[in-house]
């Protein structure tokens, strides 16, 4: 079975493009800020921490999740990814 449909089936708790808060810390290792030149300059960059809003990018193959992290305005700041446990429904 094709990767595409394997993820098609799977049941998953949230949908892609589907908004969410985050109730944990996401771990660093795994945060890539959304501008090259923010990498560079870590102290100036927003934290991502919990509480924050995100919008699911897609469902991993591991059945994590690929946020792309939204500031108060809904600008994209940053991508993480999560586990399901870690998400909640706005």
């Amino acid at each position: 079975m094709p990767l595409e449909d394997f993820l098609d089936k799977m049941q998953t708790k949230f949908k892609r493009q589907q908004l969410v808060r985050l109730l944990r810390d996401p771990d660093p290792e795994f945060i890539e800020y959304h501008n090259p030149e923010d990498e560079e300059n870590t102290d100036e960059h927003i934290p991502i921490e919990k509480g924050m809003h995100a919008k699911v990018n897609m469902i991993l193959s591991n059945g994590q999740y690929h946020l792309v992290v939204l500031d108060g305005k809904g600008n994209t700041i940053a991508y993480c990814s999560v586990s399901e446990d870690d998400i909640e429904a706005i």
